[in-house]
């Protein structure tokens, strides 16, 4: 099947977006920049940011700017769907309707509620710490929009959406971090310099990548390389490359002023023409989209076999992304102590790639290709996602190698990233959702939150749904199992005693949970596979209750691994206690002994 690219209808070619477009470009990317500058590259103050800078005057400014464009985009988005002007869309209910009723307008109105978050805290920011996270909350709302912006109709969903999330994060960070360094006071501009560096260079490279990854998707090996569109990525790609050497050049001067305007106005015109060819929607050449294909972007696949499902894959682009960055951060972590000398255990690595590796064959390989159409698969990949991958990766301590290879901060009250780290383990947050009650609660809870309501059925439907439940699952099996058989620093001293107990009770509402689903004679999904159209499962029912079976066997096995792991860890720390007894039981006994001689010293002959 080909493609064809068309400029978008008039729901997002009116010229109503022209002005709010320009003011969200410069609105979110300088308040990304003017966040990243707060949490990384200005000097703090024991944890402290640094309020005197001009870039925290600015934040409020920036902020307000990216607001009001935000809200304009989702009001003429509205108006344009009705042909009609935007003081005809100033109705409530009309935007309620809109924000709720459909996909565009809940991801947009997620953009503008953002927004207004970062907006209101921009003037009472205190902590980096703080900075961090509505820097987090900033990235998440310009990225929302992003999962409207590919339509499933062309194939190769999952890689399109996640390519152009994380093509949108590293411009943005990259754009916004410049223009930062550009506003700072030119006496914070030479300790800002090596991060800023640092950001742009890893940026420039993820750019790069996720862009040919999101072209390809577009336009395969189609002639539609030779028209506008293909002209666009030609002139976006130069134009990069330039932008690329001037910044090169810029960062081998000691005077960069005309240079580094260079810089930022090149980037934003990179900026300007990428959203001009996100105004161009790929459209199929003919209809032959099955129903599958249509829903959630992916063909239906031939039945399964051992062979098709160790061999597919289909890419989702920003797990797949994901995975890659930490992997690069383990990587060099573990050079970081290799090249001062420190060792770090090699079964913490390996166990670090076997559960990396499980992730991607649940999310991307055939685990994942057939957890969109069978349920037994479905149970599969959440199992391997929340309960087998976890545990290693949790046994490789990927804390602890950060807490060792992080560097301290750049200056006596500069606390650096340790210490932000050492810091975030110990606040109160991470004590509330380090309690076992608490991690118990979320990992074996949320099975009946999503499997015995509407909700099961709702988020497959979409591949923002889809990528929703792979992150819970797993973030809940991260959590769980760093509280209970993790090696890393914990802010809760959990006895061994009470591990076993939680694991027990969670093997025990695993149990209930798995025999209560196998005993259900109605379907969960909402519908969902069913509207699929599969050939290969026609008794959806038992294919439920398939999954539940495999959802209890896959479910009981690890839970067993981490009791074992669990009295191992007890029984060692048992020896570590007695050894240290032992110790300190012959430490007093010299002591009373050289009290002894001292005494028979002192006696009279």
């Amino acid at each position: 099947m080909g493609v064809i690219l068309e400029p978008c209808p008039q729901a997002c070619e009116s010229s109503n977006h022209m002005l709010f477009a320009l003011g969200h470009l410069l609105g979110a990317t300088a308040t990304i920049g003017a966040l990243t500058a707060l949490s990384f590259l200005l000097p703090e103050k024991s944890g402290s940011i640094l309020r005197e800078s001009r870039i925290f005057g600015f934040l409020p400014i920036f902020a307000s700017i990216w607001f009001v464009s935000a809200f304009g985009q989702l009001l003429a988005t509205l108006a344009d769907l009705f042909s009609t002007d935007l003081s005809n869309v100033l109705d409530v209910t009309m935007i309620r309707s809109y924000v709720t009723q459909t996909s565009l307008g809940r991801l947009q109105i997620a953009e503008v509620i953002a927004a207004g978050i970062v907006l209101l805290a921009s003037t009472t920011l205190r902590k980096v710490g703080g900075s961090i996270f509505f820097l987090l909350i900033a990235l998440v709302g310009v990225v929302a929009p992003v999962f409207e912006s590919h339509s499933s109709n062309l194939g190769s969903h999952g890689l399109a959406i996640g390519a152009l999330i994380i093509h949108v994060i590293a411009l943005t960070l990259w754009v916004g971090s410049v223009l930062a360094y550009a506003v700072m006071e030119k006496v914070h501009r030479a300790l800002a310099y090596p991060r800023v560096s640092i950001i742009a260079l890893w940026s420039a490279i993820t750019v790069a990548l996720s862009g040919l990854a999101n072209a390809w998707t577009r336009l395969r090996f189609s002639s539609e390389w030779f028209t506008s569109y293909g002209a666009l990525i030609a002139l976006k790609s130069l134009l990069f490359l330039i932008v690329l050497l001037i910044a090169g050049y810029v960062r081998k001067q000691s005077t960069e002023g005309t240079l580094l305007r260079i810089e930022i106005s090149l980037l934003f015109i990179v900026l300007g023409i990428g959203s001009v060819l996100n105004r161009f929607v790929p459209i199929a050449k003919n209809g032959n989209i099955d129903t599958a294909q249509s829903i959630i972007g992916i063909p239906i696949p031939k039945p399964p076999t051992l062979a098709r499902v160790s061999l597919a894959y289909e890419a989702d682009g920003l797990i797949i992304g994901v995975l890659v960055f930490v992997t690069a951060l383990y990587i060099k972590g573990v050079l970081t102590l290799v090249r001062r000398g420190d060792s770090w255990p090699i079964g913490r690595t390996i166990s670090f790639a076997i559960g990396i590796a499980l992730m991607d064959f649940a999310t991307s390989g055939g685990i994942g290709l057939y957890a969109h159409f069978s349920f037994g698969f479905h149970m599969i990949a959440h199992m391997t996602l929340s309960m087998i991958a976890p545990i290693a990766l949790v046994l490789s301590a990927p804390i602890t190698l950060a807490l060792r290879a992080l560097p301290i901060g750049r200056t006596d009250e500069e606390r650096g990233l340790k210490a932000l780290l050492v810091s975030a383990l110990h606040s109160r947050a991470t004590r509330i959702w380090t309690n076992p009650i608490v991690a118990l609660a979320i990992f074996d809870g949320s099975l009946f939150a999503l499997y015995f309501t509407p909700l099961f059925g709702k988020l497959m439907g979409s591949h923002s749904g889809h990528l929703f439940m792979d992150l819970h699952f797993i973030a809940a099996g991260l959590l769980f199992f760093h509280v209970i058989v993790g090696v890393d620093p914990n802010p809760q001293k959990i006895h061994h005693l009470a591990r076993v107990v939680i694991l027990l009770a969670a093997m025990s509402i695993h149990s209930f949970f798995s025999v209560a689903l196998m005993s259900s004679n109605t379907l969960i999904d909402g519908g969902y596979f069913q509207s699929l159209g599969r050939t290969w499962v026609t008794d959806l029912l038992s294919d439920q209750k398939l999954g539940a079976a495999i959802g209890w066997a896959m479910g009981e096995i690890p839970i067993v691994v981490a009791l074992i792991a669990t009295f191992v860890q007890w029984m060692r720390s048992d020896s570590r206690d007695a050894k240290r007894a032992d110790r300190h039981s012959d430490t007093e006994l010299a002591d009373y002994n050289a009290y002894l001689a001292k005494l028979a010293n002192k006696e009279p002959k």
